[in-house]
């Protein structure tokens, strides 16, 4: 190993005496290491010249080898240094974040409890490129020019509503007479009214009665008895599941799209991100 160390010092240094200096040693030392080498591979490694080393082909090759090699090492060193202290942020929608990843954290954190999370929650497509973010949530199909696609599931569009509100209405397919919960949202992969209906091909004017920029709101309003919503169910099942919401019928809507757990292209490596890719792809395929 030894002699190795000397080696990719003196290809990087091009020089025995400036490698000898780097590594602290005489460069009788570091000549007497490269010699040793040579007669255990049975070739020069260098040729040496007036003034001068010239690397042979084989210890190019060798040489290359030896960088990445301990660039390798190098880094997950300082990743496993630096994983206690290490903060992961994870972009995604306000909705996603609010309604799947924040319920679902608590698990990670007590797998976890050295690694910090931060959340950067906007509707707003995150840009990747800035560095902003380790990990994000993005819905839509892949693939994308500025991450790799490390998980994805599809989901499902159903009508929900409170169980007070569906009482109240008694049973029976979806109304102009209902009462509709709108979320005007310029990304418009969350689907309208007017495209809910279309999709299932029924035909009568829509007149929300509340409308909001989130789709949180939007889901809040829901449970609170105001109207009926279009629920996502990868967004929705918590309230499905405590009983704050209920579907108003069996009809159910696949989007084209997919929630996507994506790995910046520019990204660091640290073992905290690992650990929370991981964790994520494990939590979104449940």
């Amino acid at each position: 190993m030894t002699a190795l160390i000397m080696l990719e010092a003196v290809l990087r240094r091009k020089s025995f005496t400036l490698a000898a200096g780097e590594l602290g040693v005489t460069q009788a030392a570091v000549s007497r290491q490269i010699a040793l080498l040579e007669e255990e591979l049975g070739q020069p490694m260098f040729v040496r010249k007036h003034r001068a080393i010239e690397p042979t082909a084989a210890c190019l090759v060798l040489g290359a080898s030896l960088a990445q090699s301990f660039s390798n090492i190098s880094d997950a060193i300082d990743a496993i240094k630096g994983a206690a202290q290490d903060v992961v942020t994870i972009g995604a929608t306000v909705a996603f974040s609010s309604f799947w990843l924040l319920p679902r954290l608590a698990d990670f954190r007590a797998q976890n409890p050295g690694i910090q999370i931060r959340v950067i929650s906007q509707d707003a497509k995150i840009d990747l490129d800035s560095g902003a973010v380790d990990l994000a949530i993005r819905f839509g199909l892949p693939p994308f020019n500025d991450a790799t696609v490390i998980a994805s599931r599809g989901d499902v569009i159903m009508l929900v509503c409170s169980p007070d509100y569906l009482d109240r209405r008694g049973n029976g397919p979806l109304a102009a007479t209902d009462e509709f919960i709108e979320t005007d949202a310029e990304d418009r992969s969350w689907l309208s009214w007017g495209q809910w209906l279309a999709e299932l091909g029924v035909h009568f004017e829509v007149k929300p009665s509340l409308r909001f920029s989130h789709y949180t709101e939007t889901i809040f309003a829901a449970r609170a008895g105001q109207g009926v919503a279009l629920g996502w169910g990868t967004l929705v099942q918590t309230f499905l599941d405590d009983g704050t919401l209920v579907a108003l019928d069996e009809t159910r809507l696949s989007p084209e799209g997919r929630y996507n757990v994506l790995l910046p292209l520019k990204s660091r490596r640290t073992v905290a991100i690992d650990r929370a890719s991981s964790w994520l792809t494990a939590a979104l395929h449940k």
